[in-house]
Parts: structure tokens; C-alpha cells; sequence
């Protein structure tokens, strides 16, 4: 009883002592004048969070469009514009395609600070209507976007920030000698469907692009590898050209080479560790001359040799070891319109245990007649499930069309 006394006592005293902070607590002092930082209160029937404030106005060319979702992004493209609006010198993401500019004058970019991205394909812009210097003072460029132009010569000085240039499908016939010095950070440069023939190589424009990962020359007029290309290239695209022959151990200086694509050339033999590359995932040589096949790198997956003259497959020229511990990665070859007439020995399932897919199509037995292979090529190696996959897999290819295949080829393609 004793102890309950206390504590009664204690809890009254306790009471006591908040009643008077309570009393002495003046409210009216705190709520006379307004808060230091009040913020208002808005009504957002939208549950999402509000889009953040941006510190620079929200300013915008009339002619374009400015998203407040995207603050740092101004939209100028498909709207038939003759010249280029003023740009705003916030703006960081400029597009300019599909419209009718025919030059860059250095005015609409007089304020522009933080460009980061300048897209201006599908256009009319020449050489000489780019006003001397005008991308070289954007210091924050990083990507360009001339293609589908009517550039006759490449359009230098660029700044040095640039990552990622993009001028194909334009007129350009000549790579001046330092037009490429000064461009140290360039990972990906596309020059495809352009008038370069093997004298623009001949001065190694690209021997000092050190970072240089992707490099588009397809849709030109070389007849020779180009040369000196950086030891850090991953994707070399060259086809459509007229390249004849590969130079012995010319892939040696490019161990990091993921996909190469040299359809629609002439070459006729292939030496045969040409492509002993360690990376290479990709090779594509369709629609060349070829007679034989070569030397496959464990890491390739996936093969395209159609179009070509190839009358029998040799397995031991493309496979001539067996490494339990390090397999062939090979999972997809392609063959029609080759000269087949039997199809690959079975031996290929041991050298390739990966393999999925050997689309044979038509073969082109004779000059006036074809013909198809519809021999199974899925049944060693496969549990039941993996096996009936591969039926309808199998069925799939029969039913395809060229335009299919033409899809498919356009998986590493510069503007996909």
C-alpha cells in the first residue's frame, strides 16, 4: 500500500509540472506572425511524384516543343523547318530531324552551354552552309547526328568532348589528315553509304582513335581492309563494299572484336585462322564468293556463310580439336543458297554441342535449278523438350521469307 501511495504522489507532482509549462506557453506569440518557410499546399490528383523543379526558366523556341517531363530536352524535328530556332541555353537534348535545314549558322547556337546531344539527320545541310567552328565550341557534345545529309567532306573541327558521331548516308569522299586527331573520345563512328574508297585509308585516319569501340563503313567503295584500325574495336562493319581478300593475321591487332560483318563483298578464301579471335560472337559473310569454310573460334555463336559457293561442309577444317573443358560456343549457322546437296555430318554435334539452329533454305545445285535440304539437324544432344523446340523452331525457318532473314541480319545494324 506504502509503494502505491508513492507512486500515486509522484504521478500527481508529474501532472502538475506539464499543467504549468502549459500555462506558461504562449501561443499566440508563435502564430501572430507567419513562418519562416511556409510552403503551399497543392492538390495533385495524380499519386505519382511531382516532376522536380528545374533552376533555369522554362524557356522554349516557339516552333518547337519543350516537355515539362523533360526540362533539359527541346523537340524540333518533323515540323518542316527551314532554319534552325534560337536555342535556349539550358536545353541539353536537341532534335532537329526530319525537317528542311540547309545550314548551321553559329547564331541560334550563341548561348548554348550545356548541349549535350545534337540530332540533325534527314535533312539538306552541305559542307559549306556549316558556319567554321560552330560544333567546336560546345565543349559538353557528346553525340552527333548529321546522317541523311548532303555533307560532301566531313564536317570539322568537332569539339573533343564527342562520343558518338553519326554521318552516314551523306556524299563524303575524303577524310582530311587531322580531321580525326582531335577527337580522343570517340567510341562509335558511323560512315556507312558515303563515296570512301581505299586512297581516304591510305593516310590511317583511324590508327589515333584509341577508345574507338564501333566502326560503320559498309555502303562505300573499298576494295582493302582498311588499316591501322585501334586494338580497342569491338564492331567492324564493312559491307557492301568490294574487298576482295583479309591480309594474314590482320584481326591479331583486334583481339577485342565482338561482331564483324563483311556480307556482299568478294572475298573467295579465307586463311584458315583468319578469325581465331577470342571475343568474336558475330561473323557475318554472306553473299561473298566463298568456296570452302574455315577455322570457327570457340567463342563465335552465331554463323552467317549464305549466299555463297560452298558445296560441302568440312567439319574438321572448322573444328580441328575437341576440348571437353572449353566447348564451341556455336549455336546458329546459316547456309542457303550455297551448293549444298547433303547436309552437315553429324560429326559438327560433337564439335559444336551448343548448336541449335542450321538453316539450309534453298541451294543453288545448278545455275537453273535449287533445291532444299530438309534433312532434321536437331535430334543429337537434346532432352525431349529441348527436342520438340527444336522441331517447331525447325518448321519456323522453313516458312520464313528473304525479308525475314533480312531482319535478322539487321541486328547490329548502325541505325536499328
Amino acid at each position: 500500500m506504502r509503494i502505491l501511495s508513492q507512486l500515486s504522489i509522484f504521478h500527481l507532482l508529474w501532472a502538475a509540472l506539464v499543467f504549468c509549462q502549459y500555462e506558461d506557453y504562449d501561443f499566440e506569440d508563435e502564430y501572430d506572425q507567419e513562418p519562416d518557410h511556409q510552403i503551399p499546399y497543392y492538390f495533385n490528383p495524380n499519386p505519382q511524384a511531382d516532376v522536380p523543379r528545374f533552376p533555369f526558366p522554362a524557356e522554349c523556341a516557339r516552333e518547337c516543343f519543350c516537355p515539362p517531363a523533360f526540362p533539359l530536352s527541346m523537340y524540333c524535328d518533323h515540323r518542316k523547318l527551314k532554319t534552325i530556332p534560337n536555342i535556349p541555353s539550358h536545353v541539353q537534348q536537341l532534335y532537329l530531324q526530319n525537317n528542311e535545314i540547309e545550314a548551321v549558322p553559329a547564331g541560334p547556337f550563341t548561348n548554348v552551354t550545356f548541349v549535350r546531344e545534337i540530332n540533325l539527320s534527314y535533312n539538306k545541310i552541305k559542307f559549306h552552309r556549316i558556319d567554321h567552328g560552330v560544333f567546336a565550341k560546345l565543349a559538353n557534345l557528346v553525340q552527333l547526328h548529321l546522317q541523311h545529309n548532303e555533307l560532301e567532306e566531313f564536317p570539322s573541327p568537332l569539339p573533343s568532348s564527342l562520343e558518338r558521331l553519326l554521318l552516314g548516308f551523306n556524299k563524303i569522299s575524303q577524310l582530311p589528315g587531322n580531321a580525326l586527331e582531335g577527337l580522343p573520345n570517340i567510341t562509335m563512328l558511323d560512315l556507312c553509304s558515303n563515296y570512301l574508297d581505299d586512297s581516304v585509308l591510305k593516310g590511317k585516319p583511324f590508327s589515333s582513335m584509341k577508345n574507338l569501340m564501333q566502326l560503320n563503313l559498309c555502303n562505300n567503295k573499298l576494295q582493302t581492309m582498311p588499316p591501322d584500325l585501334p586494338s580497342s574495336l569491338m564492331h567492324l562493319s564493312l559491307e557492301n563494299n568490294s574487298i576482295s581478300y583479309i591480309p594474314e593475321n590482320y584481326f591479331h591487332r583486334l583481339p577485342k572484336i565482338i561482331a564483324l560483318r563483311m556480307s556482299h563483298n568478294n572475298l573467295q578464301n579465307i586463311p584458315h585462322n583468319t578469325f581465331n579471335l577470342p571475343n568474336l560472337l558475330e561473323l557475318n559473310l554472306g553473299h561473298n564468293k566463298l568456296k570452302q569454310v574455315f577455322y570457327i573460334p570457340r567463342s563465335l555463336q552465331h554463323l552467317y556463310i549464305e549466299g555463297n559457293e560452298i558445296e560441302s561442309i568440312n567439319v574438321t577444317l572448322m573444328c580441328p580439336t575437341l576440348d571437353p573443358l572449353s566447348i564451341n560456343q556455336l549455336t546458329y549457322i546459316r547456309l542457303d543458297q550455297n551448293k549444298l546437296t547433303s547436309p552437315i555430318s553429324s560429326y559438327a554435334f560433337f564439335c559444336f554441342p551448343l548448336i541449335r539452329t542450321i538453316y539450309y533454305g534453298e541451294q543453288n545445285v545448278t545455275a537453273d535449278k535449287s533445291a532444299r535440304l530438309r534433312t532434321p539437324v536437331f535430334r543429337r544432344f537434346l532432352t525431349p523438350e529441348e527436342y520438340q523446340e527444336a522441331e517447331d523452331n525447325h518448321e519456323t525457318h522453313d516458312q520464313e521469307t528473304e525479308e525475314d532473314h533480312e531482319a535478322e541480319d539487321n541486328y547490329f545494324h548502325p541505325y536499328f
